[in-house]
């Protein structure tokens, strides 16, 4: 019996596993594009609601359509109190991302049903979850301190909506303005862990809540979604400037990984650091400076003159807690907010795993015994 001989690549390392035109990725040159737009123009000139559209369906919307999908978005923000009566029992010690995927499963109780040829259909999942996601997060926060949650304000924008169910008060426009340009850093990029897990889930034709609950399940993970919250805890280890040099020797030496460093893609600088990095500079000059600041510069100075060679930079979660931080949102909520804005992304990859569905069934390589004899239990 012949063995067919296939090369097994553990965490199916590059590895296509699905044609996408929503949004490529040069590591080599630092490159980030939505749909062929880069990700700077969308910074500068773009707002997240504009971008997810962009995203999701494929083109920039006229000024028409925007108006009736943000429209339709803040008709939707608010949740079913059964929900948010749910949400009450969660216990006050658990984390906000395993609320907030509860929660996202929990809608699809509330909108099962399932009609994924129906363009009205996709129309209103995906505006529900983008409409939603926000409000859940800012719930429970507010919840798992004894309060009542903040109604949603309709006269508010996306971005200024959640810092203001968040932190009960209207936000400074320079700090919406930051926060919309943080979402839309975020909202998508290619294939990565997390949307996979939404292919992977959108493949078997279930509804779109359950694809974003799997996503967020994934998104929790260390070693995709929560490096933002702990950069703060390396920062604050770190304590002052002068300290830093001293704690990177250590990682060195006990090959610690350095947190916010490196990335699977991008050899250089990851573009959306350079923009975190160039909007943190003006909250802190509005808001002032925050000490952690100084300590991050110093720490990729270090890290560029010691591990640049390698390839090795500031990735995006580097300078996002800075922000997050710098806006209110506490360190345990910065996974959250990361999925507030992936939710766009992963909603484009389920409805382009919709328009050419085929079920994800990849294979293995078996490395175990064969004709194992069966031992009776009396004779173990």
């Amino acid at each position: 019996m012949s063995a067919v001989c296939i090369e097994f690549k553990p965490g199916l390392e590059g590895i296509p596993a699905t044609q996408s035109s929503i949004s490529y990725v040069d590591g080599q040159q630092g490159i980030l594009e939505y749909r062929g737009t880069n990700i700077e123009e969308l910074a500068k000139k773009s707002s997240f609601l504009e971008t997810a559209y962009l995203l999701i369906w494929g083109n920039l919307p006229s000024k028409e359509e925007l108006d009736s999908f943000q429209e339709d978005i803040r008709y939707h923000r608010r949740i079913k109190y059964r929900i948010r009566d749910m949400m009450k029992c969660f216990p006050e010690t658990g984390h906000p991302m395993d609320a907030l995927q509860a929660s996202a499963a929990a809608l699809g109780l509330f909108y099962s049903r399932r009609a994924l040829d129906n363009p009205e259909y996709i129309r209103f999942a995906v505006v529900r979850l983008l409409a939603k996601i926000p409000t859940m997060v800012a719930a429970f926060q507010l919840m798992r301190k004894g309060n009542d949650p903040v109604q949603p304000r309709d006269d508010l924008d996306y971005a200024a909506n959640f810092l203001y169910m968040l932190n009960e008060k209207e936000p400074d426009p320079l700090a919406a303005k930051v926060f919309d340009v943080c979402l839309t850093l975020h909202a998508e990029h290619t294939i990565n862990a997390s949307t996979f897990s939404a292919m992977v889930t959108a493949s078997t034709l279930t509804d779109p809540y359950a694809v974003i609950a799997s996503a967020v399940g994934t998104l929790a993970g260390p070693l995709h979604g929560g490096a933002n919250e702990d950069v703060i805890t390396m920062l604050s280890e770190i304590g002052s400037v002068e300290n830093v040099r001293p704690y990177l020797e250590k990682c060195l030496e006990t090959k610690a990984k350095i947190m916010g460093f490196g990335h699977r893609v991008y050899k250089v600088k990851d573009p959306r650091a350079i923009i975190l990095q160039e909007i943190a500079v003006e909250l802190f000059e509005k808001f002032g400076y925050d000490k952690y600041y100084e300590i991050a510069l110093e720490m990729e100075k270090a890290v560029e003159e010691k591990l640049g060679h390698r390839g090795i930079y500031p990735n995006v979660d580097f300078y996002s807690g800075l922000v997050y931080r710098k806006l209110g949102i506490p360190s345990d909520l910065f996974t959250p907010v990361f999925a507030i804005a992936r939710v766009a992304g992963w909603l484009a990859h389920w409805k382009e795993q919709l328009a050419a569905n085929r079920i994800f069934r990849p294979t293995q390589i078996y490395t175990g015994e064969h004709n194992v004899y069966y031992t009776p239990i009396q004779e173990r």
